[in-house]
């Protein structure tokens, strides 16, 4: 297995919010891929020679099917606004277009625009205002027009 496969499926456990996902194949290699604090992001090594066959994390909920998931494009702290008096840059049910500010990542007393990649509705906002996120952290779900 190439590494550029090995980083496509952390990015499937990242967009479909998996915590762990194991792969072997038979007398070649093992893959375990855990997200979370202090987790590796991936380990591989050779399979030993009774190796167990693949097992794979379920799949996604359905209810996440056809779905736009927007992430924080740093660490930072989440703004749902611009100021504590301003309203919010988005809420459920609300019609966003491309290129639409969702919320604000401040990192290091910068606030840091996050932008819609897609046209459509918000369905969820996964993050409370004014809590830390992570990097690629999902933090919008848009069901794109």
């Amino acid at each position: 297995m190439k590494f550029d496969n090995i980083e496509q499926l952390a990015e499937l456990m990242e967009k479909y919010k998996l915590t762990e996902v194991s792969y072997e194949e038979a007398d070649k290699y093992s893959i375990k891929l855990k997200s979370g604090s202090a987790q590796p992001v991936y380990a591989a090594a050779p399979a030993a020679a009774s190796a167990a066959p693949a097992v794979a994390a379920a799949p996604a909920a359905d209810s996440d099917a056809g779905l736009h998931i927007i992430t924080s494009e740093l660490v930072g702290t989440f703004y749902a606004s611009a100021s504590p008096d301003s309203p919010a840059y988005v809420n459920v049910g609300d019609t966003i277009e491309v290129d639409s500010t969702v919320c604000i990542v401040e990192a290091m007393k910068v606030m840091n625009e996050i932008k819609s990649e897609v046209s459509g509705t918000i369905v969820e906002i996964l993050v409370d205002n004014a809590t830390p996120v992570e990097f690629g952290q999902a933090i919008i779900k848009v069901k794109p027009n």
